[in-house]
């Protein structure tokens, strides 16, 4: 194998093709090289339905053990029960999934004790390094003792944790479709939601990591169909799509319409400010609707604007002491939940307020859904800079137009805003826009589209 891992190693983890890009041996070289980097003697692992999960997480615990360091396996789990493992035993973590990626992908997405994040500027470029050094030289003679490897049940504790965090004792009755999309929502659903005032529709809960009915990637509209359509055949008060590893949620409407990532995370920041004395912070990157700061200030709440990408939210939900944090990507981060992202919490805050009131899902989240976004728009463009520049000359001098630059290009006006930023690791500029009517919205988006196409 290469011993260079930089198509694999990504800005947050580790991603790619098995057996073409890494392998169970690779695997082994990345539990030592996660243990030496972390200074942990103890580390707990887990892993989703992928056919390819089970081996590469055996290897990395393996390549732990060998370095002195005893491994807890919780076996199965959702992403976000590995963050629950990490923070509820305080060890460092790795769970193994490729998210929404195609069956021949597996990853590794790596944590610190307490679920904190281990990213490019937090250890994964040392841990990358340490890899490709062992390729090259042969792995890293074992310490004298071996470490342990054990099993633990973590799964009646991780719902035990989230529904402490959510009362939905006295919600009334409903029914709520849930597309587990083959992913490991089919595993944690039943065990959170069992005993609730909830009449569960399970659809594609079987465990299959070739995903034989749709991708398990719901912000994709194509894999939200069958879900929209089963919601009106039985006449749900809502539906809930998980992606792969389970770690985000996406929502569908009584009508079975799609509700934005950003009306619910203005629902869920409203909820968590209430809880919190109507004071905190909470944290949006910058491409979330401008619903979002309104109503965290309508809360009593402080927004705050971050960067795309779960690493620099966690990040700064740490060092703002920020209660509750949400993206565009349906990722959405709570204090009370070590500062890590979990979808799971987020549909119990939406059953909770749905199941609070009387009236409709599409009727509660218009309150949080102001205005007309494009959604984000990917262009393939051979410089990335160079059209950045065009864009940035077309519009910086106009009247009323502020600009900044905290990721990619923000162009702002009194009605309207845009957002170009490009792919870390594609030839790509992905584009969101969004302005108080339809019209407005789609005369800028295409204007930027003529730019960046050009």
């Amino acid at each position: 194998m290469a011993a260079d891992l930089s198509q694999l190693v990504k800005a947050y983890d580790v991603r790619g093709v098995v057996p073409d890009q890494w392998d169970e041996p690779l695997a082994e070289l990345f539990g030592a090289a996660f243990v030496r980097v972390t200074g942990a003697d103890a580390i707990v692992t887990g892993h989703d339905m992928r056919p390819s999960s089970p081996g590469l997480s055996r290897a990395f615990a393996r390549g732990a053990a060998a370095q002195g360091v005893d491994v807890t396996e919780i076996g199965l789990c959702s992403t976000d029960q590995l963050y629950y493992a990490s923070g509820a035993l305080n060890l460092p973590g790795a769970m193994f999934t490729a998210s929404h990626n195609p069956a021949q992908y597996n990853g590794i997405k790596m944590c610190r004790a307490g679920a904190a994040p281990v990213g490019q500027d937090t250890g994964l470029v040392e841990i990358r390094e340490l890899a490709e050094e062992w390729l090259e030289s042969g792995a890293p003679e074992p310490t004298g003792k071996l470490g342990t490897i054990t099993q633990r049940e973590t799964l009646s504790d991780y719902a035990a944790h989230l529904r402490s965090l959510v009362d939905l004792t006295s919600i009334r009755p409903l029914k709520v479709v849930v597309d587990a999309g083959n992913g490991m929502g089919g595993h944690t659903v039943p065990t959170v939601f069992e005993g609730l005032p909830l009449t569960l529709v399970p659809m594609y809960f079987e465990l299959d990591g070739t995903f034989p009915n749709h991708e398990a990637n719901p912000l994709d509209p194509a894999n939200i169909v069958d879900l929209q359509l089963r919601v009106r055949e039985e006449h749900a008060d809502l539906g809930i799509a998980f992606d792969g590893d389970a770690d985000r949620c996406f929502v569908v409407d009584e009508r079975g319409e799609p509700v934005s990532p950003s009306a619910i995370t203005a629902l869920v920041a409203a909820r968590e400010l209430a809880r919190n004395g109507g004071k905190g912070i909470v944290i949006h990157n910058l491409i979330t609707s401008w619903s979002v700061p309104e109503v965290v200030r309508e809360n009593g709440g402080t927004p705050v604007r971050t960067r795309v990408g779960h690493s620099f939210i966690k990040a700064e939900m740490a060092r703002a002491g920020a209660i509750f944090g949400g993206e565009h990507s349906a990722h959405y981060y709570f204090k009370d939940f070590w500062n890590a992202d979990t979808g799971m919490l987020a549909a119990l805050h939406v059953l909770a307020a749905l199941g609070g009131q009387e009236g409709t899902l599409s009727a509660l989240v218009a309150q949080y859904d102001r205005y007309v976004g494009s959604g984000e728009i990917n262009s393939t463009v051979a410089d990335q800079q160079d059209r950045l520049a065009a864009i940035k000359t077309a519009y910086e001098n106009a009247d009323g137009i502020t600009l900044d630059t905290l990721d990619g290009l923000t162009i702002t006006s009194t009605d309207w805003w845009f957002n170009v930023r490009p792919s870390n690791t594609e030839p790509l500029l992905r584009l969101n826009a969004e302005a108080r009517d339809e019209a407005t919205m789609t005369k800028v988006r295409d204007e930027v589209l003529a730019l960046i196409r050009a």
